[in-house]
Order: C-alpha cells, then sequence, then structure tokens
C-alpha cells in the first residue's frame, strides 16, 4: 500500500503533467518564427560626398515585422557608392549602386543613385543622327561639364525622352528610347514613316537645377 508521502507525489507528477496539457492546447509548442524576407530602403538619389542611412525591415513566416540591427551591408560598386558596417551611404562618384542587406541567407537590396556637384550643363552626342524606318537604332551618349572639373558621362543616369516630333504622324509613339543603358538607344517603331524628325531630349538632375540637351532623329529608308 502506497504511503501517503508517495500518494502525494504521485498526485503533484499527475497535476503538473495536467497543467503542461492545458498550455500546450491554449498555446501549442513555441517556435521561433523564421525570417523570409528584407525590405532594404529607401531608393535614393543622392549627391556626390553625400550621405543616406539605410534600414532593413524584415518578414517572418508568421506574418509579423521588425526592424533588423544584426545586418551585414554591402554595395555592388564601392567606386560609386560605399556603405558602413552600420547601414551609412556615402556616394563617391555619379552612377548607381545596388546596396545589399543580409541576415543568414536572407536578402534585401535598394538602389542608389549618386549625383553629380558642380554641374554647369550638358551636352548630347551627336547632335543629329538617322535611323532606317521600323525597327532601326540610334545611339547617344550624354556628359556633364563640371566647373573645375572634367566632363563626366551621365548617359546611363540621365533620363532619356522624344520630346516632340515633326513630319509625318508627329506621335512621340513612333519612337522607343531606352533608360539606365550607355549609350542610351533610340528605336524607330513600326508606325513611323520616313522623313519623321524626333527630338531626342536628356535631362538631369543636380542639386535643385534640371539641365536639358537635344538632339534630332531623323527616320530614313
Amino acid at each position: 500500500m502506497l504511503s501517503g508521502k508517495k500518494k502525494l507525489q504521485i498526485l503533484g507528477a499527475f497535476l503538473m503533467l495536467l497543467l503542461f496539457a492545458a498550455v500546450v492546447g491554449c498555446n501549442g509548442f513555441f517556435v521561433n518564427p523564421t525570417l523570409t524576407s528584407i525590405a532594404v530602403g529607401p531608393t535614393a538619389t543622392i549627391q556626390q560626398n553625400g550621405t543616406v542611412q539605410m534600414s532593413a525591415v524584415g518578414t517572418y513566416n508568421d506574418g509579423s515585422t521588425s526592424s533588423l540591427s544584426n545586418v551585414l551591408w554591402s554595395t555592388s560598386d564601392t567606386s560609386t557608392a560605399t556603405i558602413s558596417t552600420a547601414g551609412l551611404v556615402t556616394g563617391v562618384a555619379p552612377g548607381t549602386a545596388t546596396i545589399t542587406g543580409s541576415s543568414g541567407t536572407v536578402s534585401g537590396t535598394a538602389t542608389i543613385t549618386v549625383a553629380l556637384n558642380n554641374v554647369t550643363g550638358i551636352t548630347i552626342d551627336p547632335t543629329s543622327a538617322n535611323a532606317i524606318m521600323n525597327g532601326g537604332t540610334a545611339q547617344f551618349t550624354a556628359k556633364a561639364t563640371i566647373s573645375g572639373g572634367s566632363p563626366v558621362d551621365i548617359t546611363d543616369t540621365a533620363t532619356w525622352s522624344i520630346s516632340a516630333v515633326s513630319g509625318g504622324t508627329g506621335s512621340t509613339s513612333d519612337f522607343a528610347v531606352s533608360q539606365g543603358q550607355n549609350p542610351a538607344v533610340v528605336t524607330v517603331e513600326s508606325t513611323a514613316t520616313i522623313g519623321e524628325v524626333a527630338t531626342v531630349t536628356v535631362s538631369y538632375t543636380s542639386g535643385s537645377n534640371i539641365f536639358t540637351a537635344n538632339a534630332k532623329l531623323t527616320v530614313i529608308q
């Protein structure tokens, strides 16, 4: 026959099991959520020698989110932008760089564009070109003139557009222009007709100033 002390021990163990079962039934076994993605930001344009602080927000498999502090930062091009271990980006030279924030095997990216200081104007080359109809192309480059310095190629960081068309149907949709390429490529669409002249415009923002330059593209047979 069990003693009173032994009965109390058995009862205590039984009550502990009941309590454990109740906790598990209500809450389940606790498992740390798994990081599934990282949002890195901001995507920004900064001046040469300027800075911007990056941040990273993690999303977990339970749907929760939180700011991440232990992030490994890197840049795709240290000649354009550098980044500190704390996530501070510094613009080195004009161009674009991809900033990556990683935690374990999960990472996210954002693009930083570095603009120029002391820009006094921009030029486009060539100032006139021809392209055949129905798929013909012409290539253009752009440079920024710098006060006290040599011109700098800005072709892949400038904004390109077709600002006007004369002759033929006179539609800007008759031409397509690339962005982020060097050289920039203008393509003549199938709707364009011989003799149409497109105004190819390149623009570049430096500080509060917007600089533009134009070239002519003529559609030939």
